[in-house]
């Protein structure tokens, strides 16, 4: 045989074995990629292994490289920190679910690549879990915390933290942290979160002093760890996105249920405000959809293809724009009044969106209330033949209001002396 033939051979061996299983195991051994059963983790739920895996993760950050976590429910009784060009990779190609695992079968049952948390029980302040620096990537892991209380939460330290330019977070289950992750304590630019499920107790995702375009898409943030009991305690103290100074971030395909405020824009963010696309999101079942305190006036914040069950607070601190485009509303609980409430010196606007069920005690309450600076609300379809559907406070400066399907006829309150400009309205 030739010498071209045995190279093919070798070649055809090569593709059958990267075949047969899963591409990290194939390449164990080779330079840069390790197992952290290599550096003594059991992964019985049982024995420490924080040690082992960040022996595992020191030896990866000396060239760069990928540390493998093989099936197993690993106890980590401390917290890791994955170095610079460092992968800490478990079996998942996808976000699992782990439902059965996590409601009480022992940890013979776990499957998968699952890292125990324990360290920081009672307290916010300590430690993440995990802490990342820049171009590290988290890829194909769960993480549990099998001490907390469902029936009284207490306070961790957070999952997942940040620092430097290019942290990613990719096809990973976060079951049930205290708080998800930190890209905002630290500067985290060019951030990428994919395929993120997570049930955070008290905040999901918080990003600030974000000065170059980070990326968040197909995110799932809710509570089913334990629905009945989780979802009451996350309705009235969770928040599913906090966001502070953010430069072009990006957010696409992403879901947040049963939260008192599924996306907070923050005012208090030492960096200053942010400027964010969001599209095909929604936030479902909760007081307060959209919580804006302040946005970038020249850039400001864009919801595109979004849906909401729960309300829209602008609040008067801010000065920038906000844009629904093509937005759905309906389904508001008791407690929110309005499908939106707008206030501040910023320009809001409503473009072909759809508004039902709203004012479900019949109070006489309108659809959207504002009385800020400046409001427009066109191509818009109010469903609710029976419902008032704008009010305009006595401070709204100016308005416009034009080209929409008012059901049942115009019931719009004007009590503003500004420049506000209502017509070419069908009344169905």
């Amino acid at each position: 045989m030739g010498a071209g033939a045995i190279g093919l051979v070798v070649l055809l061996l090569a593709a059958v074995t990267l075949q047969a299983a899963d591409v990290p195991q194939a390449v164990l051994g080779q330079p840069g990629v390790y197992s952290v059963t290599s550096f003594g983790a059991r992964g019985d739920g049982t024995t420490d292994d924080t040690e082992a895996f960040q022996k595992a993760l020191n030896e990866a950050g000396k060239t760069g490289g990928i540390v493998f976590v093989p099936s197993g429910a690993y106890l980590i009784k401390g917290h890791l920190e994955i170095p610079s060009q460092v992968t800490l990779q478990g079996v998942f190609q996808a976000p699992p679910s782990l439902t059965g695992a996590i409601r009480g079968i022992d940890v013979a049952n776990y499957k998968g690549s699952v890292l125990l948390a324990v360290e920081g029980k009672g307290k916010e302040d300590g430690p993440a879990f995990i802490f990342m620096h820049h171009d590290s990537v988290i890829k194909g892991l769960a993480v549990y915390y099998p001490e907390q209380d469902r029936k009284n939460p207490v306070p961790y330290p957070w999952c997942i933290a940040g620092e430097g330019d290019n942290c990613s977070i990719v096809d990973v289950l976060l079951v049930n942290p205290w708080q998800a992750v930190d890209f905002g304590t630290r500067p985290c630019g060019r951030h990428y979160i994919k395929g993120l499920y997570a049930q955070p107790i008290k905040t999901g995702i918080f990003i600030d002093k974000c000065f170059d375009v980070g990326r968040i898409e197909d995110v799932h943030l809710w509570p089913f760890w334990d629905v009945p009991l989780m979802k009451d305690y996350t309705y009235k103290n969770g928040t599913g996105f906090k966001i502070g100074r953010t430069d072009w971030q990006f957010i696409h395909n992403t879901f947040t249920i049963f939260f008192r405020v599924g996306f907070h824009f923050l005012a208090a963010s030492d960096a200053g405000p942010g400027n964010v696309v969001i599209s095909n999101s929604g936030a479902d079942i909760g007081p307060c959809a959209v919580l804006v305190e302040k946005c970038q006036p020249h850039a400001g914040l864009q919801f595109v293809n979004c849906q909401f069950m729960a309300g829209i607070d602008i609040r008067d601190t801010n000065n920038g724009p906000v844009k629904f485009t093509n937005c759905g509303f309906w389904g508001l609980p008791k407690e929110t009044i309005n499908h939106a409430r707008v206030l501040g010196n910023g320009h809001v606007i409503f473009n072909s969106c759809h508004f039902i069920t709203w004012d479900a005690e019949n109070k006489g309450e309108p659809c959207i209330y504002s009385n800020g600076a400046a409001l427009t609300v066109s191509n818009c379809d109010f469903m609710n033949a029976d419902k008032k559907q704008i009010v305009l406070g006595e401070n709204q400066k100016s308005a416009v209001i034009m080209g929409n399907l008012l059901r049942g006829g115009a019931k719009i309150e004007n009590k503003s002396k500004g420049n506000i400009q209502i017509g070419l309205n069908a009344e169905d």
